[in-house]
């Protein structure tokens, strides 16, 4: 019911932000003197804050037009290379010389936890200087129907899979924050059924893989409260006329809820910062502010069998680390990974998932050689920081195309894919 007021009270806004609109592009039209003066800008400036806060984003696009490499501008073309109903994997394929050498294959694995995959624009931008990127394009669970079935943590391993599959060999994996235990999880299967197309790297990024350690604010609520608070609380059915309407989901708005009130000061200081910057005329900084929070306020939903699985057994149960994790009813044993390199990277200031819990997937994977292993802790980042910004494209992305070229095991030809027991394979 909470859903269906919130998307009521949203069509009851229409009118009001249409009318805002209007009259902000009234007073700022530079035709109109009134726009000009400080009380103008004030108001201007009022009603775009208005609109804004009111709006509901729509998912971003990539927007990754060109990229550089080897000092030259070449063209990107965004192409959707592999289609599930709750996933479509995205290829940004460059327009380079026949002749050149390949760079590393890279898949990205973002994160199914509330934000598209476009807030890894900067990671996908950083790597594809270097690299051959696929990411994963997780689907806004409100927009699938209900007749394509339930989404949960094992279905999200089965996708991995597929996908390393269908990439073929030599395929390289970055895993950003939550897909860090269940991209875990679909190497571990992959090595235990000596499946030749296992990845040849993984990079974990900023990944709850035992959140034992270092528990952070989200990991002490997943502590406090019985599964039974999840489902009562924040699982809510998708209303009509949406395509997935009766879906049982975890609400993008509430997540977003859940993210602002972990740092609302700050939030609320931004949000005065920008309304400033409007009023003194400083265009630059206030379309700085515009990017981050059309990226940052666009949410989408996630399944509830996805969400509570693995608050269930990521964060309440550790299964992963305390070696007790199924894959329907194949256990994973992180022990079998032997051949696929591991690099974990940490952020010094990670409030999200604290430091050295990344780490743990260096303690529990025992059988990789030292050398196809390597840890990195960013100073001076946070979680945002471990995947965007000047310090990932200065010091991290340079490893993790480092890390890649260096474990790359190109083959001659394409081997078959093994059908894992109890998973889907292609």
């Amino acid at each position: 019911m909470f859903y269906q007021l919130y998307e009521l009270n949203h069509a009851a806004m229409a009118p009001f932000r249409a009318a805002t609109e209007a009259m902000r592009l009234f007073y700022s039209n530079p035709l109109n003197p009134f726009s000009q003066t400080t009380v103008g800008r004030t108001i201007a400036a009022s009603l775009e804050v208005f609109e804004r806060t009111t709006r509901r984003y729509g998912k971003p696009n990539f927007d990754l037009p060109t990229t550089t490499v080897d000092g030259q501008i070449v063209p990107v073309t965004e192409k959707v290379v592999w289609s599930k109903p709750f996933c479509n994997l995205l290829h940004f394929e460059r327009a380079l010389p026949e002749k050149r050498p390949k760079d590393p294959k890279i898949l990205i694995v973002a994160p199914m936890s509330g934000h598209y995959a476009t807030l890894l624009r900067g990671t996908v931008e950083a790597l594809m200087q270097g690299a051959d990127v696929y990411i994963t394009d997780w689907v806004d669970a409100r927009l699938v129907p209900i007749t394509e079935g339930a989404f949960d943590l094992d279905d999200y391993i089965d996708y991995v899979i597929e996908m390393i599959h269908h990439l073929g060999p030599d395929t390289h994996l970055v895993a950003v924050c939550q897909p860090s235990v269940p991209v875990l999880a679909a190497v571990a299967l992959m090595e235990a059924a000596e499946d030749p197309l296992a990845p040849a790297s993984m990079t974990l990024m900023g990944g709850p893989i035992d959140t034992r350690i270092n528990p952070t604010a989200v990991n002490e609520l997943a502590k406090e409260r019985p599964l039974k608070w999840f489902k009562d609380n924040v699982i809510m059915t998708v209303p009509w006329p949406q395509p997935g309407f009766m879906r049982p989901v975890y609400p993008g708005f509430l997540q977003l809820s859940g993210f602002m009130s972990m740092n609302l000061d700050r939030h609320l200081i931004a949000h005065k910062e920008f309304f400033q910057h409007l009023v003194k005329n400083d265009g630059e900084s206030a379309e700085k502010h515009r990017d981050f929070y059309d990226e940052y306020l666009a949410v989408m939903d996630m399944t509830a069998e996805f969400y509570l699985q693995t608050v269930e057994t990521v964060f309440m149960k550790h299964s992963l680390p305390k070696g007790e994790m199924m894959h329907r009813d194949v256990p994973v044993k992180t022990q079998a990974i032997r051949n696929v390199a591991l690099l974990t990277i940490e952020g010094e200031n990670d409030d999200i998932s604290g430091v050295g819990q990344t780490k743990a997937a260096q303690t529990i994977c025992t059988n990789i050689p030292e050398t196809k292993r390597q840890h990195y802790v960013q100073p001076d980042v946070g979680h945002y920081g471990v995947f965007n910004g000047s310090r990932f494209r200065r010091e991290i992305a340079p490893r993790i195309l480092a890390f890649a070229r260096e474990h790359g095991r190109a083959t001659q030809k394409p081997p078959v894919p093994r059908v894992i027991k109890g998973g889907k394979s292609s």
